[in-house]
């Protein structure tokens, strides 16, 4: 099955041709030199303070990977500098408030459910279901793009923050037309955690977004407890002036941080999602070609289909390896498979709720059953996708994934 053509509207290759004319003459523009992105936001925020210098380690090594792996368009650049200025920016303002509010510290974080699994397994359905219970509390697009200050609970559903958000998810929806139909994203739909931990530079976003092996290879050898901290304080800012029962989050970075989760939250309940690695990695694939498409001329789907095999049969290790070692807390993991999320997506959260004993009342039900009848599968389009098209072989990813599939008794596809 031919993938397909990058979307490369006339403006766009205009654009792309400028930076190119400039790096023709030794020039690269815009700069993603470190010391430029760092004055720049220190000038846009007003502050020098970053709380705490553990984040510039991951930043030059991405930075470095940007410049010598990822064959960036001028796009892509662009997309890729205001990215990053935004988390620093955002470090920036978070500690401004903080140093102003020491009260937050005392913020107290109780029992928030966390979905893990790999991308592809019916993670974004379960959290978005999550999120209709009126006692949950699943962060928002909007509120994570721009978390300072702290959203109020009396103007949660009006603020202006809303509205920049819709632009800029906009101007996705137009620079990656076939998006929507793999992966929706909203202006006040929940965000997963990816961003937050991006904040740290300790995320997949940046292998997902860009051809970075570099950063890869450095992302994969160090601690990501750092992340979760900052993780925590992030939340403990969000809930300061609006918050509800609990915390309801979703990332696939989750599944291999477990041990750093529960150390960080040792009351947090685990909702762990599984389905045949065979229809993952593709799927999965495909919607990082996606991503890097709109920053890259440069796409290799051989490549692409080999990182994704690398990236996740790490992750799933380390996650086996890490319910092996918690297998004393029962109470506080529920394994959702996804035939089952495909069957009752709303009975599979009833018995998860049983298990963490947590009341599932009817107005929850009936909020999850409406959300399910005006939002049925494959209303935004079907995401077509084969193996072959990223080289991948049946045989080897049975052989890499047997050690998960065999422990949690995961079925597998014909």
């Amino acid at each position: 099955m031919p993938l397909p053509p990058r979307h490369r509207p006339l403006g766009i290759r205009a654009l792309n041709r400028v930076g190119s004319g400039f790096k023709a003459l030794g020039m690269k523009w815009p700069s993603l030199d470190e010391s430029n992105l760092l004055s720049t936001a220190i000038r846009r925020a007003g502050s020098d303070d970053f709380g705490g210098e553990g984040f510039r380690e991951g930043m030059s090594v991405l930075l470095d990977s940007l410049e010598c792996e990822a064959e960036l368009t001028t796009l892509g650049r662009l997309s890729c500098r205001e990215t990053l200025l935004g988390y620093l920016e955002n470090r920036l303002r978070l500690q401004q408030y903080r140093l102003a509010h020491p009260e937050l510290d005392q913020e107290v974080i109780e029992r928030p459910v966390f979905i893990v699994g790999l991308p592809r397994t019916g993670t974004t359905i379960l959290f978005n279901l999550l999120s209709q219970d009126a006692r949950n509390r699943p962060p928002l697009s909007w509120e994570v793009q721009w978390p300072v200050p702290p959203p109020e609970a009396a103007t949660y559903d009006t603020d202006p923050r809303i509205q920049d958000a819709v632009k800029v998810f906009k101007n996705l929806d137009r620079l990656l037309p076939t998006l929507p139909a793999i992966h929706e994203f909203g202006a006040s739909l929940p965000q997963e955690c990816v961003p937050i931990r991006a904040h740290e530079f300790l995320s997949v976003q940046f292998q997902s977004t860009f051809n970075v092996p570099g950063y890869q290879a450095w992302f994969e050898r160090q601690d990501v407890l750092p992340a979760y901290a900052f993780h925590k304080r992030f939340l403990q800012h969000l809930q300061s002036k609006y918050m509800k029962d609990r915390w309801v989050l979703k990332s696939p970075a989750h599944l291999a941080a477990i041990d750093e989760i529960l150390e960080t939250y040792p009351d947090a309940q685990i909702i762990h999602t599984h389905r045949d690695p065979a229809k993952v990695v593709p799927s999965l694939a495909s919607l990082l070609y996606t991503f890097r498409s709109m920053n890259s001329d440069s796409l290799d789907p051989k490549r692409i289909g080999r990182q994704v095999m690398d990236m996740w049969t790490l992750a799933l290790q380390r996650a086996t390896e890490a319910r092996r070692r918690h297998r004393d807390k029962p109470t506080q993991f529920f394994d959702a498979y996804f035939e089952d999320t495909l069957a009752d997506p709303v009975d599979l959260l009833r018995r998860a709720y049983d298990s963490f004993g947590l009341d599932f009342t009817d107005e929850t039900r009936d909020r999850m059953a409406t959300f399910l009848a005006a939002n049925p599968r494959g209303s935004r389009g079907v995401h077509r996708y084969v193996l072959g098209d990223f080289d991948l072989d049946l045989g080897e990813i049975r052989e890499r994934f047997s050690e998960y599939c065999t422990q949690f008794g995961v079925p597998l596809s014909a």
